[in-house]
């Protein structure tokens, strides 16, 4: 890369913008593969202005290499406000211009996130997944008496 493009990344790194997940999103898009180990989420929220649908809000997480953090970082700033009309007609290319030109190497950083916008845009894309209760901690199942099963309780020294 070279060292003004290195510059945003690191810059877009070490202070992403609109990272994390979104509890009241209107929709949610996953793009990547878990077995290769770059994963991305985009959430979206919408709001009507004169009869369009527009983006209000956005953010993501993202599993991976650098540039595809700092990709969706500024991506998502830049979605925000945009028709969807407008938004889903936009490549990778765009979503990454304000990093600066990427080398061929990353360019799939940019697709991943135009790929994750694409699957947050489909009409049928689902919403935002509510919060799931927690899950039992090891220490709670073992604490705790089964039914059928046997309580450990723990003494001190």
């Amino acid at each position: 890369m070279t060292n003004d493009l290195e510059q945003r990344v690191r810059e877009n790194l070490a202070n992403p913008k609109n990272m994390g997940e979104m509890k009241d999103a209107d929709s949610v898009g996953t793009a990547g593969s878990p077995d290769c180990g770059d994963m991305m989420r985009l959430w979206l929220k919408f709001k009507e202005r004169d009869g369009q649908k527009i983006i209000e809000d956005a953010s993501f997480q993202g599993f991976g290499c650098e540039t595809a953090i700092a990709v969706a970082s500024v991506a998502t700033e830049m979605l925000k406000g945009k028709p969807v009309s407008e938004a889903s007609l936009m490549k990778g290319t765009e979503l990454a211009a304000p990093l600066g030109p990427l080398p061929p190497m990353k360019i799939h950083c940019a697709s991943l996130v135009e790929e994750a916008l694409r699957y947050a845009l489909q009409p049928s894309a689902p919403k935002a997944p509510k919060p799931q209760v927690q899950a039992p901690t090891l220490s709670s199942t073992m604490t705790e008496a089964q039914a059928g099963g046997m309580k450990i309780v723990f003494k001190g020294k």
